[in-house]
């Protein structure tokens, strides 16, 4: 039988993942969502997740999205991207592809991975614990947006 730390580490695959986030703007307004669990429980973010195999960049976002949020959105381009290491026995190592987009339709519906969500003008997310690089995509995804 393993360890308790030997089936966490199994449980996260042994190469890099790729993951793609939404930088979702309404009315000059960002939503960002609150991790309920780990990696990074507590922690403000953008609603995103893994990209399946045979799914591309732009599908991954849609249906991420719309399972995190209920939102439908219009993509606008790539922000920027984030790469998380692993830090503990068990932890991932992603490469997160980050982009811009609108909000087109829906109001906020939150599944079992977030507990809290906000819309704030950009200037106004520093006064939240964020998840790291946050601040420099929102700026990238700003400008992407605001044309």
């Amino acid at each position: 039988m393993s360890a308790p730390s030997d089936r966490a580490a199994e449980s996260q695959p042994q190469r890099p993942q790729l993951a793609v986030s939404a930088a979702i703007f309404r009315d000059g307004k960002l939503l960002l969502v609150r991790r309920a669990r780990s990696p990074a429980k507590g922690f403000y973010s953008l609603p995103g997740g893994r990209v399946e195999f045979g799914e591309s960049l732009h599908e991954a976002l849609h249906r991420e999205v719309d399972e995190e949020t209920g939102l439908k959105i219009e993509i606008f381009g790539l922000a920027g991207w984030r790469e998380v290491l692993p830090q503990a026995a068990g932890s991932g190592h992603y490469l997160i592809l980050s982009f811009a987009a609108r909000w087109v339709d829906r109001e906020p519906v939150l599944n079992e991975e977030h507990d809290d969500f906000q819309w704030l003008a950009p200037g106004e997310i520093g006064s939240l614990k964020l998840t790291g690089g946050l601040e420099e995509i929102v700026a990238a995804a700003r400008k992407l947006v605001a044309g």
